[in-house]
Order: C-alpha cells, then structure tokens, then sequence
C-alpha cells in the first residue's frame, strides 16, 4: 500500500506544479473544455434515447405486464448509462490527450525541464505523433471495453456485483487512465505501447494510487477538465521517478524483482503471460 500512497503523492505533486505554472494550467484546460463539451452533449443524447434503444433491443418484453416490464427496462436502461458513463471515463483522457496533443506534449517537456536532467524530445513530426498516439489509444480502448464487458456482467451477480466488482472497475479505469496520461512522457522517449505496459505493471500499485483517485474525481462533471493539465504533469514527474532521473528515491517497489528504471528506449524482452492483463 506504499507504493500506492507514492501514486497518489505525484497526481498531487502535479497539481501543485501547474499550480505554481499559471500559463501552462490555463493551456492545458484548452482540449479538456473542448472534448468536455463533446461529451456532455453524448451523454445527454444517451439519456435522451436510451429507454428507445432498451425497448428496440428487448422486443421479447413487449408483453410482459406490469410492473415487470417497466422494472426490467429500467434496470438495463440504467446499466446502459453507467456503462456510457464508464466509457466516457476511459476515453476522456484518450480524446483529450490526442485533441491537446501539441500542448500536453509541451507541457511535459516544461516539467522535464523545470525538473532538471535531459530534456527527450521524439523528434516525430506531429502528424506522426498524432498518429501513433490514437494507433495506441484505439488498442488500450480495446482492452477496456475487454474488461468492461467482463464487468459488466459480473455486476449481475447479487451483493458481490454491487460492491466488488465497482470497485474493481474504477481500479481498471484508473489503471489506464494513468496509461493514457505516462504515454505522452513515455513517447517522447520512444517507449512503444508493449513496452509502457509492461513498465506499468511492474508498478501496479503505484500506476493505480495515481489513477484511482482520478478515476473517481472524473465522476464529477468539468472536474476532469480542471485536473488534466495536473495529471500530465504529475504523470511526467512519476516517469522520472521510473527512469531514475527524480533524485532522492529509494526505488523500492510492491513487485519483487521489478526495476524502479527505465532500460533505455529500445525492445525489451517481453512480459510473461497474455498482454491483455493489467
């Protein structure tokens, strides 16, 4: 639970840093407001249409008499919101990130800089970023909508699907929320996808205690808008921590064995097991 806690210590330590760096904050606001925008209007047309879709997908309750019918609609009309509000959380970051891809990318060269140490730069031009980033984001969605479905059913389960699993589910969605978020650190030195998984569950807990809480404040309508600049930030402080160049670290960590560095920027041997996991 240290290394959870040490998550959590540099989402904070990156709100206190675009604190104290006015002109990046309110550059970084810029895409959230926009994405932020997007969203709601998705949201309220799926509050708007979903009881239609439930009904146009569950034909075989035409019949069903009261209240049966009303209570059954009901429940999945809300399962379809919260699964829409659990997708809208995940992709958040991506579309953010990918539509404020030249301002968060600055905004963690500033950290680096602000922070001491070298400075990497991709040397990509942007439309190439721009499209490894959404290359990368489209394959961790892939995995989240994987654990979404699994989560979604379990949550059927009576008493275990209304406190368990939710709360599995936000550590999955802040599991990748700080993948999302390490990645724009992470690509400007040249780590692939495999790669930055890998890295991450070599610090699981520390990867969740910094996307768990965010995973719950974006819950909070416009306060993901607000925290975005902060959380690349803090994400680009804990890459730091992760390649060395944060001084004063003990580099211990929760995985036995695992490295508290980064092993330069080319291939690294794979991880064991399926690269679905997390």
């Amino acid at each position: 639970m240290r290394d959870f806690g040490v998550g959590f210590s540099y989402l904070m330590k990156g709100q206190r840093w675009v604190g104290t760096h006015g002109r990046w904050f309110g550059l970084g606001l810029l895409p959230g407001l926009l994405t932020f925008l997007l969203y709601v209007g998705a949201l309220i047309g799926l509050a708007y249409g979903a009881d239609d879709l439930v009904g146009w997908a569950t034909p075989f309750a035409d019949d069903w008499t009261s209240p049966w019918q009303g209570l059954f609609r009901g429940f999945l009309t809300g399962l379809l919101f919260v699964l829409g509000l659990f997708l809208s959380v995940i992709t958040f970051t991506a579309v953010t990130l990918l539509v404020g891809q030249p301002f968060y990318e600055s905004l963690s060269e500033q950290v680096d800089r602000t922070e001491g140490g070298e400075v990497p730069e991709s040397g990509l031009p942007l439309w190439r970023e721009l499209w490894i980033s959404a290359r990368d984001s489209l394959r961790i969605l892939v995995r989240v909508a994987f654990y979404g479905v699994i989560l979604f059913a379990l949550g059927f389960i009576p008493v275990v699907g209304q406190t368990v699993i939710p709360v599995i589910g936000f550590c999955v969605t802040g599991y990748f929320l700080a993948e999302e978020l390490t990645a724009v650190a992470l690509q400007r030195r040249g780590v692939e996808l495999k790669e930055r998984l890998q890295l991450l569950r070599g610090h699981r807990m520390m990867t969740i205690g910094f996307g768990l809480p965010l995973a719950l404040a974006f819950i909070v309508p416009f306060v993901a808008v607000f925290l975005m600049p902060g959380a690349v930030a803090g994400a680009t402080l804990m890459v730091r921590r992760f390649e060395g160049s944060e001084g004063g670290t003990d580099g211990t960590d929760e995985s036995a064995g695992a490295p508290d560095t980064l092993a330069g920027t080319g291939p690294q041997p794979p991880a064991p097991g399926p690269d679905t996991t997390f």
